[in-house]
């Protein structure tokens, strides 16, 4: 209950902001990526930056974690080879040393 009071607070809150700065800079900017050009609100640019700079992140930590799972899987199946051979070697009879 109370973390969604929180998240809650948290939208309210940036979205807030965000309506702030969309006040405070009422201008327009070329984007020029080599093949278009756009016109957009300096807001809508910033939130554009925001959103790709968040996608790219996500996908980064999916990258890692993708790889701390195969990583992970690699180590679960030597553990098991290890241990399975410790049972074998258990097993066999102690031999005297004399």
């Amino acid at each position: 209950m109370m973390r969604n009071i929180i998240y809650t607070l948290l939208v309210i809150s940036v979205l807030l902001i965000a309506a702030i700065f969309a006040a405070i800079n009422p201008g327009q900017i070329t984007l020029d990526l080599a093949f278009a050009k756009f016109e957009l609100q300096k807001p809508v640019a910033l939130t554009l930056a925001l959103g790709v700079g968040w996608l790219f992140g996500l996908l980064c930590a999916g990258i890692v974690l993708l790889r701390m799972m195969n990583e992970r899987r690699k180590l679960r199946r030597a553990l098991r080879l290890a241990e399975a051979e410790v049972r074998s070697l258990r097993s066999l009879p102690i031999q005297d040393a004399d």
